[in-house]
């Protein structure tokens, strides 16, 4: 069987939050299949460890520290990439931050701008600088990892479901605005991964088994499993697919 269609050879990939969990499996993903890969995050020596793991693939890799809140640290890393790849072909938003549960009407402005400063303002801000790099090249392939949670919300995570559904409607505005231009613009909504980022979910017995209560294939997912659907993303397997939210959450959903 030919799938030469998931082949992603010649084509440079840009992903945040690269260090660990989804976006080092997703990094991993189009290392495998082809893609020359950066990863971004703010602690280098852990981007580092992912950095050589994509090169011992037969790649090229770069390690770019780079905080997401901060739109000139963004800005820096986005010209690191171009200069040294000479150009961006996918770009797979992905950092993001939780830093606590609790009621919205508990929640602080400083936990307000912390969430969302992270999570829509650095992905916004993100796909506005290397949108301008693939508009000039009149291809391109942008994927957001927004949640499960922004399509339905959980009580407890309700500004983390606000700053995922706000990346939801990014996606498909910018899937609008960036079609003419050849660019694809997609999200892939999670349930829970196991990853450290969602720990305080996966670890804790009660939540856990409420959550699996109502998902028909009655477990959470591996990181791998999220690459391989970004794999299908970036890949001309979806090449007619822009403006959507697949939601990878083994069914919980429904």
């Amino acid at each position: 069987m030919d799938t030469s269609y998931l082949a992603l050879e010649g084509k440079v990939a840009l992903v945040t939050g690269g260090s660990r969990g989804i976006g080092k499996a997703i990094a991993l993903a189009l290392a495998d299949a082809g893609a020359d890969v950066a990863v971004v995050s703010r602690k280098l020596p852990d981007l580092e460890i992912v950095a050589e793991e994509i090169r011992a693939k037969g790649r090229r890799a770069l390690a770019v520290s780079a905080h997401m809140r901060e739109v000139e640290e963004i800005r820096k890393m986005v010209e690191a990439v171009k200069n040294e790849f000479g150009r961006i072909d996918i770009l797979v938003n992905n950092a993001a931050t939780n830093p606590g549960m609790g009621l919205l009407v508990d929640m602080e402005e400083k936990m307000y701008d912390q969430i969302m400063n992270t999570n829509l303002k650095g992905y916004t801000m993100t796909s506005i600088l290397v949108g301008k790099i693939m508009q000039a090249q009149k291809s391109g392939n942008i994927i957001n990892i927004s949640s499960v949670g922004g399509v339905s919300p959980d009580i407890g995570l309700g500004l983390y479901c606000i700053s995922k559904a706000g990346i939801n409607m990014m996606t498909r505005a910018m899937a609008k605005e960036m079609g003419p231009y050849g660019i694809r613009v997609n999200c892939i909504a999670p349930g829970v991964v196991q990853t450290k980022f969602s720990k305080a979910l996966w670890t804790n017995e009660p939540l856990l088994k409420q959550e699996m209560g109502h998902t028909p294939l009655g477990r959470i997912s591996q990181p791998e499993e999220v690459g391989r659907v970004a794999l299908f993303l970036a890949s001309d397997a979806s090449s007619y697919m822009t403006g959507q939210i697949l939601v990878a959450d083994g069914g919980g959903s429904i």
